[in-house]
């Protein structure tokens, strides 16, 4: 079982393995977050090699699955988390497909097993998630701090925030 997390990866060295098209997308979304995309595969550069993973704080591996192996084994030497794209085997960590509207990220997986399911999922919260959600999160955030600055506890305040975003839909 996986735990969900996200990173940020502003600055961060990240490594690509793979010259196909969802390697080149991967590559582009990450540079898109911030990260410092190097990116090896013998139609772009050359083969992959154990070291290309030094200095590297993720890996993502789009190869084929002997490669995507190898680039598993040489993260995990070096205690570097990978995504392997369609390979679960060789994955230590999972991508996810992700909605983001409003400064609200929501994300979902099925630990790699049902990548197809996952994306009608994200369609679905797609439609239903409220156009106005960057709203909300103005208004939980100027709560959050009123209530730390009060020296609510934690457990007060959800039944706060939810009022006060009941009196916005008001």
């Amino acid at each position: 079982m996986a735990h969900p997390i996200f990173v940020r990866l502003e600055g961060k060295d990240v490594l690509v393995v793979g010259a196909g098209p969802v390697a080149r997308e991967k590559a582009a979304r990450l540079a898109g977050a911030g990260a410092i995309v190097r990116h090896v595969a013998p139609e772009v550069n050359r083969a992959f090699r154990d070291e290309d993973v030094d200095g590297a704080w993720l890996v993502v591996a789009a190869a084929p699955p002997d490669v995507n192996r190898r680039v598993r084994a040489a993260a995990d030497a070096r205690r570097v988390f990978t995504i392997a794209v369609d390979d679960v085997a060789s994955c230590s960590a999972f991508g996810a497909a992700e909605l983001e509207r409003g400064g609200i990220t929501v994300a979902i997986s099925s630990d790699g097993r049902a990548p197809a399911l996952v994306a009608l999922l994200r369609r679905a919260l797609e439609a239903v998630l409220p156009d106005d959600v960057g709203r909300w999160r103005e208004i939980a955030e100027r709560a959050r701090a009123e209530h730390r600055e009060a020296g609510m506890p934690m457990n007060a305040r959800r039944a706060l925030l939810l009022r006060a975003l009941l009196e916005e839909a008001s």
